[in-house]
Formats: structure tokens, C-alpha cells, sequence
């Protein structure tokens, strides 16, 4: 997305991207990769600081390009050490961006969307509609800001977003073209240098799509399953109507087809009274029997519109022994943020 000044933010441009930038003003290709360095290796982003660019280089650049990062409108600092940051996008629109640090990671949860379009029933981001997809420079922006917020430490090593999840407002997977882009950033060397496994997009199952992502991506898939059942799924996951449990996990099971040791995370969210019996339980353990899996469960975060309830801790751990004793790796998510509105499932 261009700015109102029409210059190009080189945050849209991949590493092909920015080497055909550079042919295109009669400039090396080599150009992309100092450029990409600073930006995402030392956080630089004004074109006077980048020295070993010439000083004719530097007065091309910017009168033509800009690195433009979400601008920040608030910053929630969470008892546990999550921080939630509200960032205005480059027309006014503000999404939300989390980042949970734990020993010897941190975590960046990263929007998509302003808004989202799916009205999932156990969603704040849902109350809210759907506005626009965000520009790929407004993906990996947010992972730009929260290096530069947090402080890149000399040894690029140990840059503080270590792990991101496409988690955040939005469904990722509804915009396609700008969020493989920004994945593919975030994984390269000379982008964010984030190994694929440790970067993670959450679907509610967009079918096609996953598909057609097996072919040009290969991160961490997660799937927002939430329901046994079409029935309930229906109910709670209205985009299940379209695309049901089988044909899901059939895409699943094919996105992870041939890949040593790759498994598909199911998420769960513990509704008291609407999906965490033992039966939903045993239900949830048959459907999965043929896709390798793990399952992460994760207590509900009430929100002011909702009716539903956090399941009680007596039912989330019978869930989590029975899928156990099913021979399932079932975690349930700590819940992280809450006291500042950044859990799962609740919006800003």
C-alpha cells in the first residue's frame, strides 16, 4: 500500500521484490540486501543512517521510498509481562499487536485485518466487522516496531520477536497474497531470520487456501477447531457451513502430507457448558484419529458482549486427561494478557 505521498514503502517488498525495485531505478540488485539489514538486522529505517548506501544513493531513495511503520496509540504493559500495543495503520485504521515474553523466547502476535469477516460467536474481534486487509508492509511492520520498541540487542541473535503467530485480528488465510509475502520476510535470512517452524498461522479453515498454501509455505499450521461436531462448529465457527469438519481435516492432513515430524495444532476453546464435556472430549479424540496432531485447549476470555463462560478447572483437566489417554500431546494454554484485554479471543 502506498502512502498518501505516493512514495513506496520498501516494508511491501519482499527480497525479489526490492532487487526488481533497484533494477527498475538502475540500481544493483546487491542494494536489497544492505537495505533489508538495516531495516530488519539493526531496526534502521531512515535512509540517512544507512552508511554504506552512497550519499547520492541516499537522497534517490528518499525522495522516491520510505520505511513506514504503524504508528503506536497505545502501549499496555500486562502484570506477567505481555504487552499489548494499539497501532494506527497508514489510513487512520488501528489494529492491536501482543507480544508474550518466556525464558528463552518471545512471542509476537500478529494481526492481518482490521476487523474480521467470519463472526466467530466466542470473538471480540468479531463484535468489531470488518474493515480492510492489511498491506504486507503492515504485517511485518508490526514485527519491525516490536524489535525497535523492545531494543535490538547487538547480537542479532538474540532479536526479542523470536516466534510469531498469525493470531492476532483477522483471518489470515482471507488475506492471502499480503500475509505469505510478510511470512516470507519474517522467515528469510536477511529479513527476520525466523525459522518456518517458528512461525505460526491460525486459520478457522479456509479450505482452498491451506491448500494452496502447502505449496508456496511450509510455517506451523494451526486450525481454530473450537467443536467436535458440525453441528456445534456451525453454531460456534459459522465458516464451518462452507467448509466442514471432514473437508478440514482432509486439507490438514494434506498440508502436512510428507513432512517428517510436522503435526497440526488444533485449538480449543473451553466454553463451559457448550463444548467441554468428556464426551466432547472423546468425539474431539475420534474426528483427529487420522491427522498427526497436538491440541492446545485454551480457557475462554470473557468479553462485555458475550454470554459464554471460562470452563471451570475440574472440566478443562478431565478435557485435557481424556485426550491424553486418547495418546494426544494436549497442552492447556496459559493464559497470558488477560489483565490488559490481550488473551486469545478478546480485542482491544
Amino acid at each position: 500500500m502506498n502512502t498518501d505521498n505516493d512514495k513506496i514503502n520498501l516494508l511491501d517488498l519482499d527480497q525479489q521484490g526490492l532487487k526488481d525495485f533497484f533494477n527498475d531505478i538502475e540500481e544493483k540488485p546487491f542494494r536489497a540486501t544492505q537495505i533489508m539489514k538495516w531495516i530488519y538486522h539493526e531496526g534502521v529505517v531512515d535512509f540517512h543512517e544507512m552508511t554504506n548506501l552512497s550519499k547520492a544513493l541516499r537522497v534517490k531513495l528518499d525522495e522516491i521510498a520510505e520505511v513506514r511503520l504503524p504508528e503506536m496509540t497505545m502501549d499496555q504493559p500486562s502484570k506477567d509481562g505481555t504487552r499489548k500495543w494499539v497501532l494506527k495503520m497508514f489510513d487512520g485504521n488501528q489494529i492491536e499487536a501482543v507480544f508474550i515474553p518466556e525464558k528463552g523466547r518471545g512471542t509476537l502476535c500478529v494481526s492481518s485485518q482490521v476487523g474480521c469477516t467470519l463472526n466467530c460467536t466466542f470473538c471480540s474481534t468479531a463484535t468489531q466487522g470488518f474493515n480492510r486487509n492489511l498491506s504486507t508492509a503492515e504485517i511485518i511492520g508490526q514485527v519491525v516496531f516490536a524489535n525497535r520498541t523492545l531494543g535490538i540487542p547487538k547480537n542479532k541473535a538474540l532479536l526479542p520477536v523470536t516466534n510469531v503467530v498469525m493470531m492476532g485480528m483477522g483471518e489470515p488465510l482471507m488475506n492471502f497474497d499480503n500475509v505469505i509475502r510478510a511470512m516470507a520476510i519474517m522467515n528469510d535470512d536477511i529479513g527476520c531470520g525466523i525459522s518456518r517452524r517458528r512461525i505460526t498461522l491460525s486459520t478457522s479453515g479456509v479450505v482452498p487456501q491451506i491448500i494452496k498454501m502447502r505449496d508456496v509455505c511450509d510455517v506451523s499450521l494451526a486450525v481454530s477447531l473450537h467443536a467436535p461436531n458440525d453441528e456445534l462448529r456451525n453454531e460456534l465457527v459459522p465458516i464451518n457451513k462452507k467448509y466442514p469438519i471432514k473437508v478440514l481435516l482432509d486439507a490438514c492432513k494434506h498440508y502436512v502430507e510428507g513432512k517428517a515430524r510436522r503435526r497440526v495444532t488444533f485449538e480449543y476453546i473451553m466454553i463451559d457448558g457448550v463444548n467441554d464435556t468428556r464426551q466432547h472430549a472423546k468425539q474431539l479424540a475420534r474426528i483427529l484419529e487420522a491427522v498427526p496432531s497436538k491440541i492446545n485447549l485454551i480457557p475462554f476470555n470473557p468479553f462485555p458482549q458475550s454470554s459464554y463462560k471460562r470452563s471451570s478447572p475440574e472440566s478443562i483437566q478431565i478435557f485435557q486427561d481424556t485426550l491424553i489417554a486418547a495418546g494426544y500431546t494436549t497442552i492447556v494454554r496459559k493464559t497470558r494478557g488477560d489483565d490488559i484485554d490481550a488473551a486469545c479471543g478478546v480485542g482491544w
